[in-house]
């Protein structure tokens, strides 16, 4: 059984679909056993509470860098996940944790990468950035945390349409619904299930 910690920092649509397609079936041989969230007002530690996940929040702006990173790297050792799954994490994952657990973290983001990624494109900002620039096509990207913004190996990715009169929210929301809740649950799965080969504890 594969053990997940989900990292967030918001709302946790993404660690909803995770918890959806574990209760269907469409993840199979794997656990969330850890929420963690560097964001005391992220609505994803509800949703972790309502489904009985043990759940953790760090926030960043109380703590420096060197103290940010050795509590991450703490709690994450005393619970020893086999996958950690960014679902929206602002923060930057520390390098000494990335170090650690090198190869047993991903992270969904919301382009197709190496479009609008990388240091300030997160969230709503990225889907501006592509209507801005005017693309037909955008989508979503899972891929491996290594020390760089958005740089690790694409394991998957999908697109979706871009509409006339889309506006950064309505991208938004289609990018989820049609990209993100789909790929993340089916790279997550493919790591329980040895489609992905992660590296041994």
């Amino acid at each position: 059984m594969l053990s997940v910690a989900v990292m967030v920092s918001g709302g946790g649509t993404n660690l909803q679909a995770l918890i959806n397609a574990l209760k269907t079936g469409d993840i199979k041989n794997a656990c969330i056993d850890l929420v963690f969230s560097d964001n005391e007002a992220a609505y994803a530690l509800k949703r972790a509470e309502a489904e009985n996940i043990k759940k953790v929040c760090v926030p960043a702006k109380k703590y420096n860098e060197y103290e940010f990173e050795n509590l991450m790297l703490k709690i994450l050792d005393e619970n020893r996940p086999d996958l950690i799954v960014l679902a929206g994490f602002l923060s930057k994952v520390p390098d000494k944790v990335v170090q650690s657990y090198r190869g047993r973290i991903i992270n969904i983001h919301p382009s197709l990468i190496p479009s609008f990624c990388g240091k300030g494109f997160y969230g709503i900002k990225v889907h501006e950035a592509a209507l801005k620039r005017g693309v037909k096509i955008t989508g979503a990207t899972v891929h491996l945390v290594d020390e760089g913004i958005d740089s690790g190996k694409i394991l998957m990715q999908k697109t979706v349409e871009v509409k006339d009169d889309d506006t950064p929210l309505l991208l938004q929301k289609r990018v989820m619904e049609e990209a993100e809740h789909i790929i993340l649950p089916k790279v997550v799965n493919m790591a329980a299930n040895g489609d992905i080969r992660l590296p041994i504890v």
